[in-house]
């Protein structure tokens, strides 16, 4: 049999893994020293290797082997290219037969148009057919991998017993290295094997687009059925844009997957199981939204998923990619939208990421000034990038595409927006302008918002942005950053600060509780009591306030209803309805058992936490005009003395109701307030009563306004004010209990 010739520099490239363009030789080719193909396969773990006609099985000879790994077999009649299979052994005994890749030369070759929006649709492992005609298919898994400036790239992985030799990968003038596997099924770990320019095996790298990943210590990759799951979600996603708007209630319980409850034995809850545990508990207290702290993959739990390595992929900690649709899906058919927190702000320098991921910066900013989170010790993307930019907004429709989510919430925007955020001076590099916001990075976010509302106008996107930024949820032809909403987190540090304070020294801090509405219409507001500010040393929301224990519960429940009433959407960490003791512990669970204990104190917060989401949803007025000032007005803003507020929220219509929070513990009776309506004001909610384990003091029997001119009203009410308590009254016509 005659050998055709390879040349030496492609066999010491195939030996040192370097090769880069294995279709050039490997496969089936025009035999160059005469007539006829030859089949030339490259498999250095074989000791063997036979040749078969597919898909008939017809055995057409062994291979020869003239250099250790290199199997040739000349075709002496042939003249037209066919399809073939390798019956292969091993060294160490083991016989199996497979495709060869390598004959899919034009199939893999074949360099598709790419929708940059949607990365994740090209790149990645993608279980894939190839049709050789009408009759005859292959099926396995087309691997995609973006590494411009890798000398060579080879996928690993179980199917190969992780040996980079074997399966070289192609590369192309778009900088993607593709390798179709045929035989390959879901469930198939694999990394890649990158080279950098100067031949310098770099580690093992997990796939950027992976879209389910092993736990610690393998980190691997996992070959994913997208396909597979059926969702019966149809009903809440033809309704959504009718449940999120700027005029209905929303109302976020905020959730860390692995501390939420466990099992008894110490083991996370699946997703499938916090489907059936989580679900029915947010549903029976009334919040209209989970918001989960990241689950993008993360190989450090105690980073609470805010250090993401695999951005494509659910944390397999808590089950399979399949599970976590279930968990969505299970959310939707209650009626529970899902909210993630999204991290584009940076990651984690770990050796199987992004950092360095084909020998250079090709995802994070080369410039240590710009590239390197001196807080976090985290890389910073080089928001600039085109590549970059592309891979994050891939991510983002991912989520909202395969998942079916229905808000992200923008983690630390505050650190992308500012060149010298937690830098000193001479640390960082100032803009083409000489100023300190990152352009690019504010280019980003405006893609993000501008790209996501226009494929997804029913989701909201959420910014956690802790400074003044003008614009951050205004339109982008209002030069704004586009977002829906932002966090308030002035609102947030200012009332918390204020109910902290001892009640005899609230009448000197009465600003923290008003200033809010100073700016409570300049952005699209949430307020968020949210998992940091129960970290740290900070406390729980219920230690934080003074007095002794009654005291403590009843500011916590009149703080709580101060919010629910206030101008803004809502978000309370879990936990916050039980009023906790301790603060939140990542490798713990809530502290259940409490609403058991102290007197049903802290199932009284959970009932009124419970009872709040009710109100807040079923009355317009609460909810109907948070964006808008005409939805609010202050009745009493000035009563410092005696630490009492008393505001009006209106609904579209004009309807009114009254909200009075008197922050000290004396029982204020005959306070004269002006109100909007005249006739009968009934309590819809008391914070103080018994049912929440309140003192059971009222606002009185029978309410009935008298034509007294106060407060810019013409109609005023007397009544008690219950102490530690916030009361909504509701004109009695417009009461439905």
């Amino acid at each position: 049999m005659n050998i055709a010739v390879t040349p030496h520099s492609s066999i010491n490239e195939l030996e040192q893994v370097l090769c880069a363009c294995p279709f050039d030789f490997l496969g089936l080719h025009q035999n160059p020293s005469g007539k006829g193909l030859v089949a030339r396969v490259w498999r250095p773990d074989a000791r063997s290797v036979k040749l078969r006609e597919y898909p008939s099985g017809k055995l057409l000879g062994e291979m020869a082997s003239r250099i250790p790994g290199l199997f040739e077999f000349h075709l002496t009649r042939r003249r037209k290219l066919f399809n073939y299979q390798l019956d292969i052994c091993t060294e160490d005994g083991h016989s199996y037969r497979i495709l060869d890749p390598y004959q899919f030369g034009q199939y893999v070759l074949k360099q598709d148009d790419i929708d940059y929006d949607n990365l994740h649709r090209h790149l990645g492992a993608h279980k894939n057919t190839h049709h050789f005609n009408t009759r005859r298919t292959a099926t396995g898994v087309l691997f995609r991998v973006y590494a411009p400036h890798a000398r060579s790239v080879s996928v690993t992985g179980s199917f190969n017993n992780w040996d980079g030799r074997i399966h070289p990968m192609a590369s192309a003038d778009d900088g993607i290295w593709r390798l179709f596997v045929p035989g390959l099924k879901p469930g198939e770990l694999y990394k890649y094997e990158i080279h950098d320019q100067q031949g310098n095996q770099l580690p093992l790298k997990a796939d950027p687009f992976g879209e389910y990943a092993e736990q610690w210590p393998g980190l691997a990759s996992i070959v994913y059925d997208r396909d597979r799951y059926q969702w019966k979600d149809t009903g809440w996603l033809e309704k959504r844009k009718d449940v999120q708007g700027y005029d209905k209630p929303i109302s976020v319980y905020e959730v860390h997957a692995g501390s939420w409850k466990r099992k008894e034995e110490g083991e996370f809850l699946n997703y499938r199981e916090l489907a059936k545990e989580l679900v029915p508990y947010v549903r029976k207290m009334g919040f209209t939204h989970i918001e989960l702290m990241p689950i993008s993959e993360h190989p450090l739990y105690d980073s609470w998923g805010y250090q993401p390595v695999g951005m494509f992929a659910p944390t397999s900690r808590y089950g399979s990619p399949d599970d976590f649709k279930y968990f969505v899906d299970h959310c939707h058919q209650a009626g529970i939208g899902v909210i993630l927190d999204w991290v584009p702000a940076h990651f984690p320098n770990d050796d199987h990421g992004l950092a360095n991921f084909d020998g250079t910066a090709l995802y994070e900013h080369p410039d240590p000034r710009r590239g390197w989170h001196p807080d976090w010790k985290t890389c910073i993307y080089d928001f600039g990038k085109p590549w970059v930019q592309d891979f994050l907004i891939s991510n983002a429709l991912y989520w909202l595409d395969e998942y079916h989510i229905d808000g992200l919430r923008v983690d630390a925007v505050a650190s992308m927006l500012y060149l010298d955020y937690s830098r000193n001076y001479g640390e960082w590099e100032p803009n083409i302008h000489g100023g300190h916001e990152n352009l690019e990075a504010i280019a980003l976010l405006k893609r993000f918002n501008e790209t996501v509302y226009r494929c997804h106008p029913d989701v909201m996107t959420i910014a956690e942005e802790s400074t003044s930024w003008p614009g951050v949820s205004r339109p982008l032809y209002e030069n704004g950053l586009g977002f829906g909403y932002k966090w308030n987190m002035g609102w947030m540090h200012d009332s918390l600060g204020f109910m902290k304070k001892a009640p005899e020294h609230r009448q000197h801090h009465h600003g923290q509780m008003t200033f809010s509405t100073v700016y409570a219409w300049s952005e699209n507001f949430i307020l968020s009591l949210s998992h940091d500010e129960v970290v740290y040393g900070k406390g729980t929301l219920l230690t934080r306030m003074p007095g002794d224990d009654w005291q403590k519960f009843a500011n916590l429940r009149a703080y709580l209803a101060f919010m629910y009433t206030h101008p803004g959407k809502k978000l309370l960490f879990m936990g916050g309805e039980l009023g906790t003791w301790h603060e939140w512990n990542h490798n713990g669970v809530l502290d259940w058992p409490l609403l058991e204990q102290h007197e049903g104190r802290h199932a009284g917060v959970q009932s009124l936490v419970k009872k709040l989401n009710k109100v807040y949803r079923d009355l317009p007025a609460l909810h109907e005009q948070d964006v808008n000032p005409e939805g609010f007005y202050w009745l009493v803003d000035n009563d410092s003395a005696q630490s009492v507020l008393a505001y009006a929220r209106v609904d579209k219509k004009g309807q009114s109701v009254v909200v009075i929070s008197n922050l000290t513990p004396v029982v204020r009776t005959d306070y004269c307030i002006g109100v909007p309506d005249s006739g009968g004001y009934q309590e819809v909610l008391n914070t103080d009563w018994t049912e929440f384990s309140g003192s059971g003091v009222t606002t009185g029997k029978s309410l009935m306004t008298q034509p007294v001119s106060m407060h810019g009203q013409e109609q005023s009410l007397s009544l008690t004010l219950p102490p530690l308590a916030t009361v909504i009254l509701m004109p009695y016509q417009q009461y439905k209990k």
